[in-house]
C-alpha cells in the first residue's frame, strides 16, 4: 500500500462523512459500520484497572479535525498496559475491540502480560529496544530521569526500530476493521506520540494534541502519586514485585501507573 493510500485510509478511520485526501485531493466516502457519529458513541469508561484508557477522539462531540469533520469517538482507544480486573475487562469487551496493539518489549510483557478481551486478535509491536525498566533502575537524580525521558522520546524520531515500529502501527490501525487499542506500559510515551502521529494526520490542532497528550496527568494522577511514594520510601533502590513500566519506574500495585 501506497503512503497516500495509508494516509488517505487513517483520515477516512478517524473523520466520519466525506473527507478529502491531503495528498489526492479526492473526495473520499467513509466505510465501514465504525465510523458512526459521534453523538451515537458514549465517552470511552474510566477503568480502575488501566487508568490510563481512553478514546483518541477525545469526550463529548469529539476532537475538531480538518475544518468542519470531528474525530469519530468509539474508533481507536489508547491505554496504559491491559492488566484488567475481570469488571474492566468485560467493560472493554462492551467495546467490541477487533484488535490490541502492544507496543511494549518483552521484559515488560512477561511482568504484566494483557489480558485480551474475547473476540480481539493481539499484536505485539516492540518500539524501543532494551531493558527500559534496568535504564530507569540505574537513575540516581531527578534531571537524569528526566534526560532518559527525553532521551527515549528523541528516539521516536531518530531510531530505526521506533520508526519502522510506529509505521507498522500506524498501518495496523488504518487498514484493520473495527475498533483498535493500542498501549505501552504506562499509555503516554510510545501511546502518546503514536496518538499524536495519528491526531495530527487528520487535522487536530497543536493546542489540543497537547492538552489531550497532558490528561495522562488527570487520568494516571492516583499512580502517579504512588509511584512517587514509592521511589521516596525506597530511595529508588529496589524494583516493586507488580509493576507497569513505560519508562521503567513501578508501583506495587495491580494498577499501572505512570512516573508522570
Amino acid at each position: 500500500m501506497s503512503l497516500s493510500t495509508r494516509r488517505a485510509t487513517a483520515v477516512l478511520a478517524l473523520c466520519g462523512g466525506l473527507v478529502f485526501s491531503p495528498l489526492s485531493g479526492a473526495a473520499l466516502a467513509a466505510p465501514g459500520p465504525v465510523l458512526t457519529s459521534p453523538a451515537q458513541v458514549a465517552d470511552a469508561p474510566r477503568l480502575v484497572s488501566a487508568d490510563n484508557f481512553r478514546d483518541i477522539a477525545g469526550t463529548g462531540a469529539g476532537y475538531p479535525a480538518q475544518g468542519s469533520h470531528r474525530l469519530n469517538k468509539g474508533v481507536i482507544y489508547r491505554s496504559n498496559a491491559l492488566t484488567l480486573s475481570d469488571a474492566d475487562l468485560a467493560t472493554v469487551e462492551g467495546l467490541r475491540p477487533a484488535e490490541v496493539i502492544d507496543m511494549r518489549n518483552d521484559d515488560e510483557i512477561a511482568s504484566t502480560p494483557d489480558r485480551v478481551p474475547a473476540g480481539a486478535a493481539y499484536v505485539n509491536i516492540q518500539i524501543l529496544a532494551g531493558d527500559l525498566a534496568e535504564q530507569a533502575g540505574k537513575l540516581r537524580s531527578a534531571e537524569e530521569a528526566r534526560e532518559l525521558l527525553r532521551s527515549l522520546n528523541r528516539e521516536f524520531l531518530t531510531s530505526p526500530q521506533a520508526r519502522e515500529g510506529m509505521a507498522q502501527t500506524l498501518t495496523r490501525i488504518a487498514e484493520r476493521p473495527g475498533p483498535i487499542v493500542f498501549h505501552c506500559t504506562a499509555g503516554k510515551d510510545r501511546t502518546g506520540w503514536a496518538t499524536y502521529l495519528l491526531q495530527s494526520l487528520v487535522g487536530v490542532d497543536s493546542d489540543t494534541i497537547m492538552n489531550d497528550y497532558l490528561l495522562t496527568n488527570e487520568y494516571s494522577a492516583a499512580s502517579i502519586e504512588a509511584t512517587v511514594a514509592h521511589i521516596a520510601a525506597t530511595g529508588g533502590r529496589r524494583r516493586p514485585p507488580s509493576s507497569a513500566r513505560c519508562s521503567g519506574w513501578t508501583v506495587p500495585s495491580s494498577k499501572p501507573a505512570s512516573p508522570g
